[in-house]
């Protein structure tokens, strides 16, 4: 068995001293692959050298809601060229955003589709960031064309009404530590009802960090930040939130991660 960890960014540099160290820790715990996302041509070429280091980093190109109105104008270019250099790439990070300060819909709209059609048309995963717009959400997805292989919907945090027809419409929903915090136990209640066969795990490191354990790995710039190796912290949580036996769980998110990413 073997931890797959669906959404992540070790090109952050708040984390940039943890990544040296990184590929044996992995190693040890039996981490397979990871899938670090992109945000913007700031960060593109780092996702891509990471995935030319490291054979466990799956590299995803894509621009960020939050970095729409800043974005130079040739950006679909820019994107277009790693995804063609890169053809095992994903798409992503994409989506909305109602939370940040000046949202802008009105951009963030059609940048996301452009980027959803080219997961498409290049069939390709994607990795889809949601916050405060599940509704509107839903109403592009059912409009649109989709991936055949399905979508994910990163660190998933819409309603538990929401669950069945995001599903039907071909997604998987990826859970991070962080709604093992008391206070998420509304956003649990919609987790558990996540179907088996489109589940997957995150860390979403170095955000999203579980309430402190034992199990915790900590950053040594800054204990706030979320470990990348804290990937198997959240495969215990979720056990613990769909009751079911560690190995089970790390066998069906292998089935689902090899399905969804791979196309295995």
């Amino acid at each position: 068995m073997a931890f797959y960890d669906a959404h992540c960014h070790l090109q952050d540099e708040r984390i940039a001293g943890e990544i040296e160290g990184l590929p044996a820790l992995y190693e040890e715990l039996g981490v397979a692959e990871v899938v670090v996302n992109g945000t913007s041509p700031q960060d593109w070429d780092e996702v891509a050298e990471l995935a030319r280091a490291n054979p466990v980093v799956k590299p995803s190109f894509g621009l960020h809601p939050w970095k729409v109105s800043s974005v130079v104008t040739h950006w679909k270019l820019l994107l277009s060229q790693l995804w063609d250099f890169y053809p095992e790439a994903s798409v992503g990070e994409i989506g909305l955003d109602r939370w940040i300060q000046g949202h802008d819909l009105a951009k963030q709209e059609p940048a996301f589709l452009w980027q959803l059609g080219q997961a498409v048309e290049r069939d390709l995963p994607v990795s889809i960031h949601c916050l405060q717009a599940w509704g509107r959400m839903q109403e592009l997805l059912r409009d649109a064309s989709l991936p055949a292989r399905g979508f994910l919907l990163h660190s998933y945090g819409g309603s538990l009404e929401m669950v069945k027809p995001f599903a039907e419409l071909g997604a998987y929903f990826s859970i991070s530590g962080y709604f093992e915090l008391e206070r998420k136990e509304k956003q649990r209640m919609a987790l558990r009802e996540i179907p088996l066969q489109r589940l997957l795990i995150e860390t979403d490191a170095p955000d999203m960090r579980g309430p402190d354990s034992e199990h915790l790995y900590r950053c040594s710039s800054d204990d706030s930040l979320n470990h990348p190796a804290n990937i198997v912290a959240v495969y215990r949580f979720v056990a613990r939130l769909f009751d079911m036996p560690l190995d089970e769980l790390e066998g069906q998110v292998e089935e689902n991660y090899r399905r969804f990413f791979l196309g295995k």
